[in-house]
């Protein structure tokens, strides 16, 4: 055998091997089966995860058949078992009606109302390809930030979860100042380069991990804050203004002028949903922009 057939057999072990370790570190979860969640994963970490359409469960889901606590499941290092809450209408395990809590086995289909879940143990390699799936989804290819629809889905159940336990959210949505011209002079990689890289620097310095950072569409940006009350959210925002005032955006050796008009809104009385919470968030990038733009404002009821 030659070297050059050893060095690309030793490659391929290395990759099995690194991919095997990256399985390892990836909890159990439920893989659904067709309709218009198909291939979304739910993660199943150690302890007791729910299912059902109320907001107070580790996951919200809103369809037919399901009830407000529909499914429970509860991990430990021995099993995975599942447990119906006393739901209307039942829990199903391979077609048979659960009947008092059940161990899971790989490939066991679950189904709860007209969801169709599929069981992935903790560590199967086959989880790593949908883990692709979603990023791929759900991510802008750009930026890597969330994309518009992902934000969209999250900002609508987060405004649910303020309804029902009356828990702060804030809503920061910023647009780049003048994008167009700097595309005009500098070139549309210029554009490009400035979008990444304002998209790196946020994820490494601006968000914790519950907040959903997202790209919205061209060079407007949104951040939703869950538990972040109206003066923190606004803290924040004034925060990443400077961040991106004072970074250095180098691109063919020249310094890019980067700046950003920010509005910031929160949960309040009169946002009945995401859409409410983004136009009022947008209402104040406007008064950013129109009080000279590289700056903050929060929505006011009066205008």
């Amino acid at each position: 055998m030659s070297d050059d057939s050893t060095i690309v057999i030793t490659d391929i072990h290395a990759a099995l091997n690194a991919s095997d370790l990256e399985a390892q570190k990836k909890p159990a979860a439920f893989i659904t089966e067709g309709g218009e969640l198909n291939g979304t994963l739910f993660d199943l970490p150690d302890g007791v995860t729910t299912f059902g359409r109320s907001t107070e469960n580790t996951y919200t889901i809103e369809f037919d058949g399901i009830s407000r606590k529909h499914l429970q499941v509860t991990v430990d290092d021995d099993s995975v078992k599942v447990e119906d809450c006393g739901s209307a209408n039942g829990t199903y395990l391979n077609n048979d009606k659960l009947e008092g809590p059940t161990p899971l086995t790989k490939g066991a289909v679950i189904k709860l109302g007209s969801i169709a879940f599929r069981f992935l143990p903790k560590g199967d390699p086959e989880r790593l390809a949908y883990d692709k799936l979603q990023k791929d989804a759900n991510t802008d290819g750009l930026t890597q930030a969330y994309n518009k629809t992902y934000f969209n889905k999250k900002c609508d159940l987060e405004v649910r979860k303020s309804k029902v336990t009356g828990s702060p959210l804030s809503l920061i949505v910023f647009d780049l100042d003048l994008f167009k011209n700097l595309n005009d002079n500098f070139g549309h990689d210029a554009g490009d380069y400035v979008l990444k890289e304002l998209s790196s620097i946020i994820r490494k310095n601006g968000v914790r991990d519950e907040d959903v950072f997202s790209r919205y569409g061209g060079e407007e940006f949104v951040i939703l804050l869950p538990k972040t009350n109206l003066k923190h959210g606004f803290e924040i925002a004034e925060r990443l203004r400077k961040l991106i005032e004072e970074h250095d955006f180098k691109y063919d050796g020249q310094t890019l002028p980067v700046t950003a008009s920010i509005g910031v809104a929160d949960y309040r009385k009169g946002v009945e949903d995401g859409t409410d919470l983004f136009k009022r968030a947008d209402n104040a990038v406007y008064k950013s922009k129109e009080g000279g733009r590289n700056q903050v404002n929060f929505f006011r009821e009066d205008g």
